[in-house]
């Protein structure tokens, strides 16, 4: 039985060759991490319980900063979040703004954000400092053209995280398909999603406790 988790940013070319530097030692000892998730547009917050941008959201970007930090792991996670895009949700709970700190193994911090309202587009970014260097991945445009006119600077940006990642999408399902087949595992495995959801839950708890909560 091939298990692989829907962790699709390992896949993004971006990602892919920030790991990748990382894996050469390009950047050094890894220091710093950053990520972000934000959605292009909140529509109707009724039906979206609290601590879904931490359990379906953020943790994403939970288990990119594991994959960019190899070898080591979260030990401690602080989380503070709101309801700023929708206030008038806040009394039933509704958390669409969330800024998480995460500490390490190895003395790397980590912090990640997520909106639910990004009104220029989809945003997901990551970015990793070491004692070597420096690597950054993603972007929020759909291509590689930029508009320069009397308005200012231009770029035609994703509405949806599939028009922003499809290649990784592609190459993740290609990959759990060489897997079935018998092929070497490259995708997120049990464990890479267990390690992500601690972080997660823990961010949860850090929220409604207002401490830093130990993994």
């Amino acid at each position: 039985m091939v298990l692989q988790i829907g962790f699709n940013r390992r896949f993004a070319p971006g990602f892919a060759a920030a790991r990748a530097a990382i894996d050469r030692g390009a950047v050094g000892s890894v220091q710093l991490l950053r990520s972000n998730t934000r959605d292009p547009r909140l529509a109707d917050p009724t039906g979206i319980p609290s601590g879904t941008i931490f359990t379906q959201t953020l943790i994403h970007d939970f288990d990119t900063l594991n994959w960019l930090n190899p070898g080591a792991a979260p030990v401690s996670v602080y989380a503070q979040a709101g309801a700023l895009v929708r206030p008038d949700f806040a009394d039933a709970g509704l958390l669409d703004t969330a800024l998480v700190t995460i500490r390490y193994s190895n003395g790397a911090m980590a912090m990640a954000d997520a909106s639910f309202q990004a009104v220029y587009g989809y945003d997901v970014r990551a970015e990793v400092f070491g004692s070597g260097g420096l690597v950054t991945a993603g972007h929020q445009s759909v291509d590689d053209s930029v508009l320069y006119g009397p308005a200012g600077i231009a770029i035609d940006t994703a509405r949806s995280d599939t028009d922003l990642l499809w290649p990784s999408y592609r190459d993740e399902l290609a990959a759990f398909a060489a897997a079935v087949r018998g092929g070497a595992r490259t995708g997120a495995t049990g464990a890479d999603a267990r390690s992500a959801l601690q972080v997660a839950l823990a961010a949860i708890e850090s929220h409604a406790t207002n401490r830093p909560v130990e993994i």
